[in-house]
This record gives structure tokens, sequence and C-alpha cells, in this order.
């Protein structure tokens, strides 16, 4: 025992919880096709049953909105259109949705089925209590890793219980049930057989995944094939590159893939960027035409798709700061109640526009300590803290204002017990380690299609609190579980 009681873990200890996680998929792979684990922390994270009962309630109806807004074309093009010209990619995406849903006085009825798979992360702030951090309504990744993280802590309960209880910051607490693979794999199924069904097709059905080029994270996208396999459904993977040379029209604006068949489900691991769309041997003028248009042809087809680009847009940065800038009342013509309105409301954190007030405010007035700066950017790697705000903010254009927004900082609970981060199958103690709560869900043409009312399991990310980036797979992170308390 340590000094402060703590059962110190052994390297073969390690050595076995490492293998236990590679061996079930938990794990990035290399260059030279082998797998890193990913780091994960030695026991779960605890929170009140209160604060997680409040998230379950209050994840399906941001689903219900943002679900609703990504429908609402001439609201989408009207409210991001100051954005769109101010970042370049984010025009491209406007393009391409006014090129499917035409404009105001002109619209047209895309044959695409919205299949909407978010994580909506969260922080349980010391002072405010939780609040959303941001939505993620296009390549929201991770829930096979965040049930299997849930995993493999049951592991260490059952096969190193001294080590997983001394560990472990309150012994009453009781795991937080997470079938994220399982219900997301459940969503993706019930609109798999609905597209087949339209077309009496008794077949297997076709599940085709966009990934990038040389992805490193393939495995979370293997679970999640593997857990459809047994459904009955099979998955092919391809790029943008490759689709452009290999799609085509069927029957009834049926979506064709050459060599394959018909497509049922469409879902997009990439097209959150650039390169996503980048082919230098088009030698285009414009970057990205091409490999971009396949998001357009997509949507003219009867497939059930994620992420339509109306919910790449309804899950922006901005229109995050725009909802959380309107009234409650706002939200009914998005078919909520009042009630769901405000409960809404209660869990959106405060934002505010760049302009040439709002930058003379933070210099002069604001606690810089408390806010954060955010792009339009995916990924870890977009957010500014502190004194570093001035120095962006002083660096902008007016024409860029738009592109940018400023966020509340978020300081979650600091565990109260030190925790073992276990990386590259090497244990460090951890004192101030906060976490973050990704909640997934599943909707399908407006409506929840899980066996928990649209909810799909969470992803706990955990990181010391003197770090800003706490992405798994891009940022200090490790992947976490969760356990309750009263």
């Amino acid at each position: 025992m340590s000094s402060n009681n703590k059962t110190m873990i052994a390297q073969a200890t390690i050595e076995d919880i490492c293998e236990w996680a590679i061996m079930h998929g938990v794990a990035f792979r290399q260059a030279d096709n082998t797998a890193r684990h990913c780091p994960f922390s030695i026991a779960p994270m605890t929170m009140e049953h209160q604060v997680y009962n409040h998230l379950r309630r209050v994840v399906p109806l941001l689903t219900k909105l943002i679900s609703n807004v990504s429908e609402d074309h001439v609201f989408l093009q009207s409210a991001l259109a100051d954005m769109a010209k101010a970042d370049p990619f984010f025009g491209r995406l406007m393009s391409l949705h006014q090129q499917i849903h035409g404009n105001a006085t002109h619209r047209f009825d895309p044959a695409r089925q919205p299949l909407l798979l978010m994580r909506t992360d969260f922080m349980d702030d010391r002072q405010y209590g939780a609040k959303v951090i941001e939505f993620n309504g296009i390549s929201a990744g991770m829930a096979p890793f965040g049930q299997r993280a849930t995993e493999l802590h049951q592991f260490m309960q059952r096969q190193w219980p001294e080590v997983y209880h001394s560990w472990l910051e309150d012994r009453s607490a009781t795991p937080a049930d997470n079938q994220g693979l399982t219900q997301l794999a459940l969503g993706i199924t019930t609109a798999a057989r609905s597209i087949k069904a339209d077309f009496n097709d008794q077949g297997a059905p076709v599940f085709l995944m966009v990934v990038q080029k040389n992805e490193d994270n393939v495995y979370d996208q293997h679970l999640l094939e593997a857990t459809l396999q047994q459904q009955g459904i099979r998955t092919v993977r391809r790029t943008f590159e490759q689709l452009s040379a290999q799609l085509s029209t069927g029957t009834g604006q049926r979506l064709l893939l050459e060599g394959v068949g018909a497509i049922d489900v469409v879902y997009l691991r990439a097209g959150y960027q650039y390169s996503d769309y980048c082919a230098p041997a088009l030698h285009e003028a414009v970057c990205c035409y091409t490999l971009s248009q396949m998001r357009v042809f997509i949507e003219q087809h009867h497939v059930a798709l994620n992420a339509t680009i109306g919910q790449q847009l309804a899950t922006s940065k901005t229109m995050q700061m725009l909802l959380t800038m309107m009234p409650a009342q706002e939200y009914l013509r998005w078919g909520l109640t009042l009630a769901e309105a405000e409960l809404v409301k209660s869990v959106l954190a405060e934002m505010k526009p760049i302009t040439a007030a709002t930058i003379a405010w933070f210099n002069t007035q604001a606690t810089k300590a408390e806010w954060v700066l955010k792009n339009q950017g995916e990924g870890g790697g977009h957010c500014v803290f502190g004194d570093d705000i001035s120095a962006t903010l002083a660096t902008l254009t007016v024409a860029e204002y738009d592109a940018w927004a400023l966020m509340q900082r978020l300081y979650p609970h600091e565990r109260e017990v030190p925790t073992l981060a276990i990386r590259d199958a090497k244990a460090t103690v951890v004192t101030d380690l906060v976490s973050e709560i990704g909640l997934f869900s599943a909707y399908f043409n407006g409506k929840p299609v899980t066996e928990l009312d649209g909810y799909a399991g969470y992803l706990i990310r955990s990181k010391p609190a003197t770090e800003n980036e706490g992405g798994i797979h891009s940022g200090k992170g490790i992947l976490d579980s969760l356990v309750l308390i009263d």
C-alpha cells in the first residue's frame, strides 16, 4: 500500500489490462499496422444520479431540436449566411446546401432520409451545473469505445478487485449502464430495414461508411461493423475519392455502389474538414469541388443518411451560439413544448458573437479565464484559452469575426481522489482529473430509433485539469466510464 492507501498496480497487471483492451478493439492503428491501446483510467469517474438523470432527460430533447432545425432549410440559410461568408469551409457547405434545397422561393425535396447520430458533450461545472460544450452531428464517433470502457472497468472489478476498489472514489457507487455500441447499431439497423422495405427488397441491408484515407481510428469503426454484421447488415468502406467513380443511380432513386449493389445507409466518418475532399490528382481550379459534390449526389437518393449537410450546419458552433442566445419560446417552432424548451435552455452555456464591441469588452472588462474562443473546426486543437484569446482576436479581420464565438469556459469538478492513467502500458498518478460526458442519440426521420427514447449510451473522456485538449485521439484525454451515487 502507498501512503494514501492506494494499491499500487504491478506492471503485469497493467499489461493484462492493456492486452484486454487491444483484444477487444480499444485501440488505434499504428503506421506499421500494429495496434496501440487507447489511454484509459484504472477506475471510473463518479457522478450523482440526479445529474445523470437530468442529462438523460435533456439529450432526447436536444436531439429533437437539432433534428428539426436541420430540416428547416430556409432558417439555416438565413441564420448562417454571415458565418458562411467568414469561414470558407462552411461557405462551401452552404453552397452545397443551397444546391440541394434551392432557395427561399424555389425549394426542392431531396430523396434522402435523415438519420441523426449525434453526440452531445457536457461538462458538470462546479458553479453552474452540467452544460453543453458542443454538438457533434457529423463523424460523432467513439460510442463503441464508450461501451468498451465500461466493460474494461467491469473486467478490472472482477479480475483485479483490490486494485479497482482502491482507486474508486466511492465504493457504494453503482455502474451506469452503457449500451453505446449496441444502441447505435440498433438505430442504424432500423433505418437500413426501413429503406429496404421502401423498395420491397428482401436482400441483406448494406451500410456504407465513408472514411478518411490512412485512417488510424479504425477499431472504433470496426466494432460497429462487427455489431451490424451480427444483425445481418454488410458494411463497406470507401473514401470520397473512391465514391466519385463508383456511385450511380438505380430505379426509384436507389443509390448504387459499383461492385456492391444498392446502398441503404450512408454514414459519414469523414467530411468535416477540407482535406477529406481534397484530390490533388484532379487538378481542380476550385479546391474540393468534385469530391464535395458526392454529398449532393448522395442526398438526391433514397437512402438513410448521416450526416446530411443540414445536420452538419445545425450542429455548428455558430448555430449552437444562436440557439443559446434565443429565448426559450423560439424553440416552439421546432416542436418543443415550453417546458421542454426551458429544460434545453438550462444546459446551454453562455456564448457571445465576435464583434468590435465584444472584443473591446473582452479586452477591458472580461475575466479572461472564464471564456474560451472557438472557431467552426471539428475535433481537437480549435479552441483558444486565457490570455491567448486577446492575441488571437487581434489577428482577425472584420470579415473573419462571424467564424468565431466566445463561450463560457466550464470548470468541472475534479475527482476527489487521485487516479491512475494508463498510457502506452505505463501508469501515471493523476491528482486533478476532470471529465466530460458525451451522450449519444439516434433519430431517423425525426423520430427516436433506440430502445431508450433516442438515447444511445455515453462516452467519458477525462484529462488533467491543467490540460486544455481532452480528446482521446487528438489531446491528452483518457477513456473512462461512469459510476453513480445518490
